[in-house]
C-alpha cells in the first residue's frame, strides 16, 4: 500500500470525475455570460442550462419543467418542505427521527414556528420504518407533508419508498423524499414512483459541490424560498450556477451510464469489508441493515466496534493512520454531539461506529488497508 491515505467518506462528498471538469471548464474559461442576458454570450450558457435540465429530466422520467436548479440537497429539501406547507396549506407533516438533519431541522423550525404539528414514525431497533404505524398516522392526518428518505446517510437502510408513495397517495398526502445518498445510484422514475419531490445533489455522485436539483411533480406549485430575479421560472431568484449545473448533468449522465459495473464494483468491496472486518476484530457488529445487500445502499457500511477506550480517538487514529472515514457513537448526554440515528436506534454509546463510504474509485487493496490499520488499533487492547 502507497503512503498516500485512503478515502472512504464518499456518503460526505465525493472526487470530481475528470469527465464532469472537463465538461465543466468551457463555462469556467470561456463560456461566461449571464444566463438571463439576451445577447449572444447570455443565450449560449442559457442553451446549456436548458440542455442540463432536459438530460436530468430524461435520466429520471421528468418533464424538463419539473427539474429546478438549487445550491444542493439541503436547499432542495427546504425548498418543498417551507414552500409545500405555506403554500399549499398543510397543518402537519410526518416524518422519522432517523432522517438527515436538512429534513428533521426543517420541519422542527416550522413547527417551532406553529406551522404545523409534526409526528414521527415509529421504527424497530434496526433502524426499519413501521409502514403500519406511517398508515395509522395518516388515516389520522390525511392531508399531511410526508418525508422520508430513500436511504439513509448514517446506517444505509433503504426504506421501501414505493409503499410509503402508495400510503401517501391514498391519503391525499404530499410526499417528500431526500434521496440524496442513492442519486446516481439507483434508478429513479418518478412515473413509477409517485412522490411529489426528489432531490439530487452532485457532489454525492462524482459532480462538483454547491449544485443539486429540486424535481417537482407537475400541478405542485408551491412558493419560493428565495426572492428576487426570475430565474428558474420563478421558483428560485439568483444567477444560476451555470458551470455548476453542466457538471450536475454530466455526472449524472455518466452514472446512469455505468450504474451496474460500478453497483458490482462497489458491492463487492463492501462485501470484503464485512467479511474482513469479522476476520479481524472480535464482536464486530453492523449498525442498522448496512451488511445486509438487499435491504441497504451498497455503498454505506456502518460498523459497530467492541467498548473500549481507544473509541474516544477512533477517528483521530485512523486519520493518523491514512484512512478517512466518518462515524461517532450514540449520545450520551445533551453535551455529546454524537449521532442522532444511533441515539434513535439505542445504540451502545460505548460502541465506537464508523462509517465506511465506498465509491467506484475504490479498491479491495484499499480495503484491506483500512481493516489492517482497524485491526492494529484493537489488537492492542489488554484482553
Amino acid at each position: 500500500m502507497t503512503q498516500q491515505a485512503v478515502y472512504f467518506d464518499n456518503a460526505a462528498t465525493t472526487s470530481l470525475d475528470p469527465e464532469v471538469l472537463e465538461a465543466m471548464m468551457p463555462f469556467l474559461q470561456n463560456h461566461f455570460g449571464n444566463p438571463s442576458s439576451i445577447h449572444g454570450h447570455g443565450r449560449q450558457v442559457r442553451a446549456a442550462i436548458e440542455n442540463a435540465r432536459k438530460t436530468i429530466a430524461h435520466l429520471i422520467n421528468a418533464a424538463p419543467a419539473e427539474i429546478s436548479f438549487t445550491s444542493g440537497g439541503t436547499e432542495a429539501d427546504n425548498y418543498a418542505a417551507f414552500g409545500s406547507v405555506r403554500t399549499l396549506g398543510l397543518r402537519h407533516a410526518i416524518t422519522s427521527p432517523l432522517e438527515h438533519h436538512a429534513v428533521l431541522h426543517t420541519l422542527q423550525a416550522l413547527e417551532k414556528g406553529g406551522d404545523i404539528e409534526l409526528s414521527y414514525v415509529r421504527h424497530d431497533e434496526r433502524g426499519r420504518l413501521d409502514l403500519a404505524h406511517l398508515a395509522e398516522l395518516l388515516a389520522v392526518h390525511p392531508r399531511s407533508f410526508v418525508s422520508l428518505m430513500h436511504a439513509n446517510n448514517e446506517i444505509g437502510n433503504l426504506n421501501d419508498v414505493e409503499s410509503i408513495a402508495e400510503l401517501c397517495q391514498q391519503h391525499n398526502a404530499i410526499f417528500h423524499t431526500d434521496t440524496v445518498q442513492t442519486m446516481g445510484h439507483y434508478r429513479h422514475d418518478v412515473q413509477q414512483l409517485k412522490t411529489h419531490f426528489l432531490v439530487g445533489s452532485a457532489h454525492k455522485f462524482h459532480g462538483p459541490k454547491g449544485v443539486g436539483f429540486l424535481y417537482t411533480r407537475s400541478g405542485t406549485q408551491v412558493t419560493p424560498l428565495i426572492h428576487g430575479g426570475s430565474q428558474e421560472r420563478n421558483v428560485r431568484a439568483g444567477t444560476e450556477n451555470v458551470y455548476g449545473i453542466v457538471g450536475l448533468a454530466k455526472a449524472l449522465e455518466i452514472a446512469y451510464r455505468d450504474m451496474a459495473d460500478h453497483q458490482r464494483h462497489i458491492q463487492s468491496l463492501k462485501e470484503l469489508f464485512i467479511t474482513s472486518l469479522r476476520a479481524e476484530i472480535e464482536d464486530v457488529q453492523f449498525n442498522g441493515t448496512s451488511a445486509e445487500a438487499d435491504q441497504s445502499l451498497y455503498t454505506v457500511l456502518n460498523v459497530s466496534l467492541p467498548p473500549s477506550d481507544i473509541n474516544e480517538m477512533l477517528l483521530f487514529n485512523l486519520d493518523i493512520n491514512r484512512v478517512s472515514v466518518s462515524g461517532g457513537s450514540a449520545c450520551t448526554s445533551g453535551a455529546n454531539a454524537g449521532s442522532h440515528v444511533l441515539s434513535a436506534l439505542n445504540c451502545d454509546p460505548k460502541r465506537g461506529a464508523i462509517r465506511f463510504s465506498m465509491s467506484k474509485y475504490n479498491t479491495a487493496e484499499e480495503v484491506k488497508f483500512a481493516v489492517e490499520q482497524l485491526a492494529k488499533m484493537y489488537r492492542k487492547v489488554p484482553a
